[in-house]
């Protein structure tokens, strides 16, 4: 039996990615080269190539990138910390963050003044996850990421009434489906994002 696969086209970035992409292209063009970039701003050896040979220095962390130069965060979004590092070194920021990372990110605040803990959906050592994980800021709680569902059930909170939940926006719906139902299961009074 032939099996025929179809392919969607037309195939590209996300508007979070394309976004970053053009904001790079711009610094570059009104700034002058070098421009860096802390993490690459897409998973995409062609793109990130490309930006090389116009003038951008991908970075890994801002010790990286020399006091008083232009920075961009990438659409992955970055921590308070990261934020108040590049103000304090006096660095030019350009923000690509992915509006959509940036909405996660503004749940978590709200979540933290609120007095909730707060569970973080998403894979450890993304670049996504560390800037969320960084933007939780509350004295009586904390942030908690889980991976899988053998997480949620191992999982050990302060206070089941107070915690809500947020995830990493690249995840597929099918496996954060699954974990989301296993936290409303074990926490009844879970709010999830707006």
């Amino acid at each position: 039996m032939t099996k025929q696969i179809l392919l969607a086209n037309p195939r590209g970035f996300c508007a979070g990615v394309d976004r970053a992409i053009a904001i790079v292209e711009r610094a570059i063009e009104k700034m002058g080269a070098p421009i860096y970039v802390r993490h690459e701003v897409v998973h995409n050896k062609f793109v990130v190539d490309s930006l090389r040979t116009k003038g951008a220095i991908f970075v890994n962390e801002l010790d990286e990138v020399p006091d008083g130069a232009t920075v961009i965060f990438s659409a992955h979004g970055v921590s308070k910390a990261v934020q108040e590092e590049a103000a304090r070194r006096g660095l030019q920021v350009f923000d690509a963050t992915c509006p959509l990372v940036t909405k996660v990110h503004l749940e978590v605040a709200r979540h933290a003044k609120a007095g909730r803990e707060v569970i973080l959906i998403g894979h450890a050592g993304h670049p996504e996850v560390e800037g969320t994980l960084g933007q939780y800021r509350s004295a009586s709680g904390r942030i908690y990421l889980v991976e899988d569902v053998d997480d949620v059930a191992a999982l050990q909170v302060r206070d089941p009434e107070q915690l809500a939940y947020v995830t990493q926006t690249t995840l597929s719906l099918d496996d954060a489906g699954v974990i989301i139902e296993a936290l409303k299961r074990r926490f009844s009074h879970i709010e999830g994002p707006r």
